[in-house]
């Protein structure tokens, strides 16, 4: 089992290039192809004030957003060609509510879509990005890249955060590819409830991999003084995690993902990439 077919978002971040390596690095992983997609915002200017706005500033602002997709394009062009990958570049308009939507759509004819975690402002919060609007709505999974960027490997050594839940096992099924060409896998359920989890929480799913010739092992961890996010995130960096696979969890309320707690966390301080399944 592999992927075959991927989509990686291009933008105007600083982090963008990063996250196009790490798409090849999988793409080349997994002999795949890798297709760039581009979607520019439409300026929105309000009815009132369109009649008013000279037609020479509208064209300049046209200019300069295809002059940057010009440069996006060519920089994508340019990366995958040295990697020899078989490879294409998409750039389309939408406006910036509908963005997520139009990636959405194109993540549904690829095995996997390769999105940038949402990045810091000069306040320290984090943006809404659209990324978690994608993972929503995509009906595929997706690799959120940390904007710090990703290792030379992905996947060698995973983690599965796992709570018996849909949604978790999704994500572990969508990262087969992964789990199988792992050196080793870890299964970890942060405070489990036997009755969600079985008699021991992680040993079936675990078994389930098992079944498949993936070397696994299972963990319970119960932690009080800090929140399941940050338990996760520090069992990370102690087991020298380079992948970590869980379901993303959220209900919409009008056109607004509002993702669970543990999600969000971990979007907004990951440091390894993330594969999420909705």
């Amino acid at each position: 089992m592999s992927y075959k077919n991927l989509l990686v978002q291009l933008d105007d971040r600083k982090s963008c290039e990063g996250r196009v390596a790490a798409a090849i690095v999988l793409a080349q992983a997994h002999s795949a192809h890798l297709t760039g997609l581009y979607v520019a915002a439409d300026p929105v200017l309000p009815g009132s004030l369109r009649a008013e706005v000279p037609h020479e500033f509208l064209l300049m602002l046209r200019e300069q957003q295809a002059a940057t997709m010009d440069a996006a394009k060519q920089g994508f062009d340019r990366m995958v060609r040295r990697a020899g990958l078989s490879a294409d570049c998409r750039t389309t308009h939408a406006s910036s509510s509908l963005i997520a939507e139009t990636v959405a759509r194109h993540a549904r004819y690829t095995d996997l879509v390769v999105l940038g975690q949402p990045e810091a402002d000069a306040r320290g919060e984090h943006e809404t990005s659209g990324a978690e609007d994608v993972v929503m709505a995509a009906g595929r999974p997706a690799l959120i890249v940390p904007y710090i960027g990703a290792r030379k490997t992905i996947g060698r050594r995973p983690m599965v955060a796992w709570d018996g839940g849909r949604e978790a096992a999704r994500a572990v099924n969508d990262a087969m590819p992964f789990l199988e060409q792992a050196d080793a896998v870890s299964i970890i359920a942060v405070n489990p409830k036997k009755g969600d989890h079985g008699q021991e929480p992680g040993a079936d799913i675990a078994l389930h991999l098992a079944r498949h010739g993936i070397k696994v092992e299972a963990q319970q961890l119960e932690v009080r003084d800090m929140s399941v996010a940050d338990a996760i995130l520090s069992r990370l960096a102690d087991q020298d995690i380079d992948l970590l696979v869980m379901g993303a969890y959220g209900h919409s309320r009008v056109r607004e993902w509002i993702m669970g707690g543990t999600t969000r966390q971990i979007f907004a301080h990951m440091t390894v990439p993330v594969l999420m399944s909705r």
